[in-house]
């Protein structure tokens, strides 16, 4: 099936040649569970077509097929994402995105870099779990210049609710599955997360941290004069 119907029929998948039109990016390739061989096809397909093209949960091993075909693709390591392009040149608004840990920086690097090559600014805010709150209070007056708030967080997850207790913008919840026995992969992050009394607070799926960007993305487009 040609572009101009919209999709390209490769077999084993469809690509999305209109996504762009109708959603304002294009498609975003997720890797977890595709051949290398699978990727490269698709991502030569979208390559072809637009200046920017992402490859979500990628591994080294996707991202060597990948540039065979595309040789000016690139692999960020922390996200484990590969990318065409780069950002735009002007990146509108403002993103905060805070983690509790360090080791929820992956997520947050995935939601920092889907949002960031969507067109939004990102500023980052990592490390400042509520096991030492002075290090979040610290920052207060300048996360609350932000458009909207990227809030990263396993073990307990509760983070997301201290965060809307002290801001007055939208906040993404994103629950990792970093923690020990009981935090269940990241279930009970979750789940703190969905039960929160803070008003103000969306939460996506565990470890989702693609979701998270782009949903801050449009709220922070639509925050931003000209947007």
């Amino acid at each position: 099936m040609s572009a101009e119907k919209g999709f390209i029929d490769l077999g084993f998948a469809k690509v999305d040649t209109d996504r762009s039109r109708r959603c304002g990016f294009p498609e975003v390739i997720f890797c977890a569970g595709k051949r290398p061989d699978q990727i490269q096809q698709i991502f030569k397909e979208l390559a072809a077509r637009e200046a920017r093209v992402l490859a979500t949960r990628a591994k080294l091993e996707d991202f060597r097929a990948v540039v065979e075909a595309v040789p000016e693709a690139r692999y960020l390591k922390d996200p484990q994402i590969i990318v065409k392009g780069d950002p735009p040149s002007k990146l509108i608004g403002k993103i905060a995105i805070i983690t509790a840990g360090s080791s929820d920086i992956p997520i947050a690097e995935e939601a920092a870099v889907v949002a960031e090559y969507m067109g939004s600014k990102i500023q980052r805010y990592y490390d400042m779990g509520v096991a030492g709150i002075h290090r979040l209070l610290a920052y207060r007056e300048e996360i609350t210049t932000a458009n909207v708030l990227i809030v990263v967080a396993g073990m307990d997850g509760v983070l997301p609710s201290v965060v809307g207790g002290i801001v007055d913008k939208p906040i993404v919840a994103v629950p990792t599955s970093i923690g020990y026995g009981a935090n269940f992969n990241g279930l009970a992050p979750l789940l703190t997360m969905l039960n929160s009394c803070a008003a103000g607070v969306a939460v996506v799926n565990i470890d989702n941290g693609f979701g998270a960007g782009y949903y801050a993305h449009l709220i922070n487009q639509g925050a931003s004069p000209n947007g």
